[in-house]
């Protein structure tokens, strides 16, 4: 088999295992059931790997490159190959700490959002409202560019803990405990509308970003949107809605999304 039929087969295969592992979840997928997506023989998958955790590893790392435009669809959707063969094949199963490690680095990132660490070292910002848009927008698209691989984490956190303790307890966490002091700090100052709580007001700033900008792309029945209106419009309600009026001086920027 010629270099590029294999490099297709590998990436048709990750392709695959998204779309198994997405609607089945970790524990219930098999190498069976990934195959039969592909459209081929269960050996021909252990030719690329050597078990369904490599399989589960190469689509967290490759999940959000494979499927630039959202939700997994027919394998037309990545026409060409855009991977590159493993120097090793099949990939051995990682262990486990290594996927781990990955999910820590690269999706959670030592710093998730800049913008809001900055903000958090001032107590008042020359404009409050480009603050606040310039932080929501910077929450909004993390999770708009790892929608894949973070809709993969939900789907089988309850069957991975490890995986779920790692991105939910040391990621979420860390994001909410930022949310929940900045909060409170622009509501001291008065930039805020005051709230009963602000850590239910944090968690759900952060659930509005997070259906948007990963869950509606698997909406069983899905409305067309424009990303960037979405995106607009939703960061307009937000600002609306924690802003005091005197703030009311956003103008809208529509830079691109990645």
């Amino acid at each position: 088999m010629g270099r590029k039929r294999s490099e297709q087969r590998f990436q048709a295969l990750i392709v695959a295992a998204t779309k198994v592992f997405l609607a089945q979840g970790y524990r219930r997928a098999q190498i069976a059931d990934i195959a039969q997506t592909m459209g081929v023989a269960k050996g021909t998958v252990y030719l690329y790997v050597e078990s369904k955790e490599a399989l589960f590893d190469l689509v967290l790392r490759h999940g959000d490159v494979l499927f630039p435009s959202g939700k997994p669809g027919s394998d037309s959707d990545v026409p060409h190959p855009i991977l590159t063969l493993p120097a090793t094949l099949p990939v051995p199963t990682p262990d486990s700490a290594s996927t781990l490690q990955f999910v820590a680095e690269k999706l959670i990132e030592a710093d998730p959002v800049p913008l809001l660490s900055q903000a958090l070292s001032q107590d008042s910002p020359p404009s409050v409202s480009a603050e606040l848009e310039g932080i929501l927008r910077q929450l909004y698209r993390k999770m708009y560019r790892h929608r894949v691989s973070m809709k993969l984490i939900d789907r089988c956190a309850r069957e991975y803990p490890e995986l779920a303790a790692v991105f939910f307890r040391a990621g979420r966490t860390t994001v909410m405990q930022s949310l929940v002091q900045y909060l409170g700090s622009r509501i001291r100052h008065g930039y805020f509308r005051p709230v009963p709580d602000r850590a239910i007001a944090a968690r759900m700033i952060l659930e509005n970003l997070t259906y948007w900008a990963i869950h509606r792309h698997w909406d069983p029945a899905p409305y067309p949107m424009d990303d960037r209106t979405v995106e607009d419009t939703l960061i307009t309600l937000l600002m609306t809605m924690l802003l005091q009026e005197a703030h009311h001086d956003f103008a809208q920027t529509r830079p691109a999304l990645n």
